[in-house]
């Protein structure tokens, strides 16, 4: 079936190519560089000039026989000539289709036994005669929109009569793919191989005819931007004569930083128009820099679609969970906005606003967020901005006009989806320049960021997808309708266990990275440094613990660099006050002898919760009320509200209250006081007072009263626990509607305190006093 009568020898060697398919009745120049194919053309020639021309499945493996095709061509060597960067160019006529039965390996090249590969007659003569019109004219069509001189082509289609050759000469010379001219080669059918050569040419066509339509307008662009181009080249030499050759290239290299910007379109014909009035205007003209300043703006700014990283909640909850200690339910409602970014790309989500006392991981929260998503962080700090421009810039028409924070702030990152976090968004103030917090109800909606204004910018700026957090240390200064913008989570004060983890996995370890001591030279066992949280700090976040334990890093380097390694590396409670004194709090301060007239209550601040001492005096006088101690007309009316109850119930044997003048003193007078919660220790004071009965020092209390005697619910009850807690107080008593609040309650702060619950105020007094209830209703009476 298959031998080599024709051929004089009986193994023809390989010559693999790695971008040609040679058809049959062919005859063109490929060129090799392959040690192999070298080889094989060497031996060729000195055996009768045959060879078997065959493509490469794979470019890397060229010369693997794995890697080659079966079906190739029978070749016959014209010409070899060698250059001298060892390439060889070959000039072979090819004969037949030829098909490998197996390849063998010799001395540095492949030979190949086979045999011909016959065609098979299938179709009659006219379907033939049909296919071979219906290619030569596609053909035709195809060449029209080929370069000009391809039309030589047609001339060489039209002497072709053998129907095969048509077939192999269509997809040698035409621009078929190699693995569509390797289809063609292999096809036996002359029928299905002209069906596959015509269906080659129709896609052909159609991709030349979308390219030539995509090249014409591209062509009438290229012309504008190369009339463009060399009026600028004008411009450049005339700019030379006059002596601005350097203004000139400025201004190229500012044109194609503006093309370079990826603008959007709108903004892309301001930047434009603006760069054609710098070119009209010259650079002595004051307007000239203003105008510079505005386009490099524009082209720092990103303008393209931001990359995003794939959201990992696993790795978000270990990132936050190796960041922050506690705050379980910060957290997880972090993560549910994370879930929510991920589910949906274009999420737009709530403004998150991180509300508590200094120093308890606002900020370190946001850049928490920014780390697990994989994004910039940047950080615009809002205290003190009494201006709107501060926000949304100044027009370009004032004298030293630039853009606001937040554009300011996005050119300095550079990115698009940063976590931007909107610092102290509490201490904004207002001024006769604008209500600052007016301009962030732009930035901060979500419906209507997407096209940000900066009056400096003067174009619109897309600001949806940048993460916004703000953080605050009380909601009382910030305007409702900004407030209603953003997804307010509290921040609780730490107890005194959380501070303790806190500063032995964060705090310390990073001391002593910024002081150059290492962990072994300076180390606090829990217990010293328990004492170090309740005796030198009195905070609800940990910024003061922070500074006392720098205090002792930078004690211990000293140390370091004087003694050497003299010294015991475990910190004891002696050395802690030699370097920081004596201890600031004394747990015992609740402790002290019980006097009629004190009562402890709770109150809450911007800084977190504190403990209330409220004192009271009574003494000879004509019924005035005084009250010392800064205090806010809601504490004023909270005290007029204890006294008249305390008129309206008590016995009148006991004392004549127009005949007395009543003091209530809240120390620390320089810090102002207000809010209804001291109502109830205010009325307990007075009662122990009038009574000469002393109230238990630890116990505490808030709520506020009414003429009633009703004891209503007050705010802040976490933080205001958590202050017991770290104060030494183990009873506390509360209204029975502030029930709901201690579900968010630290479980050691749970345990540590005793809660009650009361509805009026004889509860109240019964458990202040130490009274059975027939005891206070005997000097406890019904108002008139």
């Amino acid at each position: 079936m298959r031998d080599f009568k024709d051929f004089p020898q009986k193994e023809i060697p390989v010559l693999s190519l790695r971008h040609v398919v040679l058809f049959p009745s062919q005859s063109m120049p490929v060129w090799v560089s392959a040690e192999k194919s070298a080889k094989a053309i060497d031996y060729a020639e000195k055996h009768d000039g045959w060879v078997f021309v065959v493509k490469t499945k794979s470019a890397e493996k060229a010369d693997s026989p794995d890697h080659l095709y079966r079906v190739g061509t029978l070749a016959k060597i014209e010409q070899v000539r060698s250059y001298s960067n060892e390439t060889i160019q070959v000039t072979v006529s090819s004969t037949i289709r030829f098909e490998a039965d197996q390849y063998e390996a010799r001395e540095g090249y492949l030979v190949v036994s086979g045999g011909q590969r016959l065609d098979r007659a299938d179709a009659s003569e006219a379907t033939i005669k049909a296919l071979e019109k219906s290619l030569k004219e596609s053909a035709g069509q195809l060449i029209g929109l080929l370069p000009p001189e391809m039309s030589r082509f047609q001339d060489v289609l039209d002497a072709i009569r053998d129907p095969a050759i048509l077939s192999f000469t269509l997809a040698q010379h035409l621009g078929f793919d190699f693995e569509t001219k390797q289809g063609i080669l292999e096809e036996d059918s002359l029928k299905n191989r002209m069906l596959k050569v015509l269906d080659a040419l129709v896609k052909l066509k159609s991709e030349l005819s979308i390219q030539k339509e995509i090249g014409s307008k591209i062509s009438s662009e290229l012309s504008r931007k190369q009339r463009d181009a060399i009026l600028r080249e004008q411009l450049k030499a005339i700019q030379e004569q006059l002596g601005e050759g350097e203004q000139g290239s400025r201004n190229n290299e500012l044109r194609e930083q503006i093309e370079a910007a990826e603008m959007p379109k709108e903004v892309h014909e301001v930047a434009i128009d603006q760069m054609r009035r710098l070119e009209m205007i010259g650079p002595s003209s004051p307007e000239s820099q203003v105008i510079r300043n505005y386009l490099e703006l524009l082209c720092a700014l990103p303008w393209a679609e931001p990359e995003t990283k794939e959201i990992d909640l696993d790795e978000a909850k270990d990132i936050l969970d190796e960041d922050h200690f506690g705050l379980e339910k910060i957290k997880n409602r972090i993560l549910e906005h994370l879930a929510v970014l991920k589910l949906k790309k274009d999420a737009r989500g709530s403004i998150l606003l991180f509300v508590g006392p200094p120093g308890v991981g606002k900020t370190s929260l946001g850049k928490s967020i920014a780390r697990a998503l994989g994004r910039d962080f940047v950080r615009a700090s809002l205290g003190g901005v009494r201006d709107e421009a501060e926000v949304r810039g100044h027009r370009r028409t004032y004298v030293g006009a630039m853009p606001g924070r937040i554009i300011n702030s996005i050119k300095r990152v550079k990115s698009r989806n940063a976590v931007f976090l909107l610092d102290e968004i509490d201490k904004l103030s207002q001024s006769y320049t604008g209500d600052p917090a007016s301009a962030l109800l732009e930035v901060l909606d979500p419906e209507q960021n997407s096209n940000f204004l900066d009056h400096y910018l003067d174009v619109p700026f897309d600001l949806s997808k940048i993460i916004f957090i703000a953080t605050a240390n009380s909601i009382d200064t910030i305007p409702g309708p900004l407030l209603d913008r953003m997804e307010l989570i509290r921040l609780s004060g730490y107890t005194n266990d959380e501070k303790v983890q806190i500063a032995s996995r964060f705090l310390i370890p990073k001391q002593l990275s910024d002081y150059g001591v290492l962990e072994e030279q300076l180390r606090l066992d829990e217990e010293t440094l328990r004492h170090l949280v309740e005796s030198y700090t009195k905070e609800a976040g940990v910024r003061d613990l922070q500074r006392k334990i720098a205090s002792l890093a930078r004690a211990r380097a000293h140390d370091i660099v004087r003694q050497g390694e003299a010294f015991y590396p475990n910190l004891q409670m002696d050395e802690i006050e030699k370097v920081l004194g004596a201890p600031v709090y004394l747990r015992e301060e609740l402790q002290e002898q019980q006097i009629p007239g004190v009562a402890t209550g709770l109150a809450w601040t911007p800084f977190g919760g504190e403990i209330l001492m409220i004192e009271s005096s009574i003494m000879s006088g004509q019924g005035k009320l005084s009250l010392t101690g800064q205090l806010g007309e809601v504490m004023k009316e909270s005290s007029q509200i204890a006294l008249s109850l305390a008129r309206a119930h008590l016995q009148d044997s006991y004392f004549d209250f127009s005949k007395v003048d009543i003091h209530f003193h809240v120390p620390s007078g320089a810090i102002p006081k207000d809010g209804p919660s001291a109502g109830v220790a205010m009325l307990s004071s007075l009662v122990s007072l009038l009574l000469k009965k002393p109230i238990r020092s630890d116990l505490a209390m808030t709520g506020e009263i009414t003429l009633r005697g009703a004891v209503l619910p007050v705010g802040g009850i976490k933080e205001k626990l958590i202050a017991a807690h770290r104060s030494g107080v183990k009873i506390v008593v509360l209204s029975k509607k502030n029930q709901k609040d201690l579900r968010d309650l630290p479980p050691e702060v749970r345990e540590g305190l005793r809660v009650h619950f009361v509805e009026n105020v004889t509860e109240v007094l019964e458990m202040a006093l130490d009274l059975s209830s027939a005891e206070l209703r005997g000097l406890w009476a019904s108002a008139a």
